[in-house]
Formats: structure tokens, C-alpha cells, sequence
């Protein structure tokens, strides 16, 4: 079987614990198959975005992705758009690709490797439209806040890669990480928050199954959605 590149940064804290899975059957012929069309390299140059989806294509990037399902969906209800996932989940890689295959959609680029390595790498400064963030651990114990992805170094990272106006959009239901991570982004002066606190979900983000199950518990879904500022002075 293909095996997936995944170029670990040697040092830095991770903000994701590497799982292993089983792969299902129809995951690992997904990645045998269609990886070599699909998947990206942590190698070499930065993307050229526009050789990859098309001049003056809008990017989103996607960080962890999970199984893949509502990023396929965005991916075929905007598809004018370019989309580039990254996940480090090896199942939720192969279960995206099983997606891809079955619905043809072809403006979807992945990578399986550490987030901040992709951004700082293989990402041209100012050339994503939009940055998502869904989901993401929220790493609750205190001991542990160190580890989630979403800080000033982050989020600085972050600017540099989105051009002018371009969108960085997170969502979460663990309301302490929202509420540092809105404090992070309200604070950073490259960014300006698109409303007055918390988003309303818009309508390009679909509702996940993790979601639905979360409503469903009483929990209280967070949007943040933050606009990356025009260059001063």
C-alpha cells in the first residue's frame, strides 16, 4: 500500500496526538489509489496555488479535517473555489479520498502533516482567502493549554499567509477555548473581528455529525470569524 508522507517537525509542541487507526479496505485502496493525485508532499518550494487549482482561484485551507465529510461538502457547493485539507489521521485521510473518488470532486489538495510545518513551508505569504479551524482540540486541562493550536504565534503565522481581507474562521463547542481564543485574535493587530464577539455559524460551514451529537448535549457551538487587516500606513 502507498504509504502517506508525514515529515514530523522534530521539537515543537504538538497540538495533536498522532493516532493510529485501522485503515478499512476501502480506505487503504483510497490511498493507494488516489493519493498520488490528491495528496500533497511537505517537500521542496512553497505551492504555486495558482498552477495547482487555477489563476485567481480563491484557497481555503482547512487544519484537521477529521473524517473529511464536511469539507467534501464545501468543496462541492463552492466549486469556483480551491480547498486544501490537512489532517494527520491516516483513516481520515483514506475516508476524504473514498469521498473524492465518489463524487468526482477535484478542487481538493491534502496534506498529512503538522499544520504549522504546511503554513511556515509550503504556504506563499498573502495568497489564502480563508483559514479553518474546526473542531480543534481543545486540550482542557490547564498543564495542557500550551498544546492547542490556536495562540499569538499561531495566529500571527496565520496573517502572514492570508491576504488582506481574507478570513480566519474557527469554531469550537469547549466555550473557555473560545473565549481565549476570541481574547488571542481580538488582541492580535493584524486581524479585526467581523462582528462584535462570537459569529453567527454562516452558511458556508455544514453542520457536522460531532455538532448535531453536541446540540443535542446542550453544548453551545462558538464561531469566530476574524478578517485579516489591510496593510497600514
Amino acid at each position: 500500500m502507498r504509504d502517506i508522507p508525514h515529515v514530523p517537525h522534530p521539537r515543537r509542541i504538538k497540538s495533536f496526538v498522532q493516532r493510529q487507526g485501522r485503515l478499512t479496505k476501502g480506505q487503504a485502496r483510497a490511498i493507494e489509489k488516489l493519493w498520488p493525485r490528491y495528496g500533497l508532499a511537505l517537500d521542496g518550494d512553497p505551492l504555486d496555488l495558482a498552477a495547482l487549482f487555477g489563476a485567481a482561484t480563491p484557497v481555503t485551507l482547512e487544519i484537521g479535517f477529521g473524517n473529511g465529510h464536511s469539507l467534501a461538502e464545501m468543496a462541492l457547493a463552492a466549486p469556483q473555489r480551491g480547498f486544501i485539507g490537512i489532517e494527520v489521521h491516516r483513516p481520515g485521510v483514506g475516508q476524504l479520498l473514498q469521498r473524492i473518488g465518489e463524487r468526482n470532486i477535484d478542487n481538493i489538495r491534502i496534506f498529512s502533516a503538522d499544520a504549522l510545518d504546511v503554513l511556515e513551508t509550503m504556504i506563499p505569504p498573502a495568497s489564502l482567502d480563508r483559514i479553518q479551524l474546526f473542531f480543534p482540540d481543545p486540550w482542557p486541562k490547564k498543564k495542557h493549554h500550551k498544546r492547542r493550536l490556536l495562540n499569538p504565534t499561531f495566529a500571527t503565522l496565520a496573517a502572514a499567509r492570508l491576504r488582506p481581507g481574507g478570513l480566519l474562521h474557527m469554531a469550537t463547542d469547549w466555550e473557555p477555548y473560545a473565549e481565549a481564543a476570541l481574547e488571542v485574535l481580538e488582541r492580535h493587530p493584524d486581524f479585526d473581528n467581523t462582528t462584535d464577539g462570537f459569529s453567527p455559524r454562516p452558511e458556508w460551514r455544514p453542520l457536522t455529525k460531532f455538532e448535531r451529537r453536541g446540540r443535542r448535549l446542550g453544548h453551545t457551538v462558538h464561531d469566530l470569524i476574524f478578517r485579516r487587516s489591510e496593510p497600514r500606513g
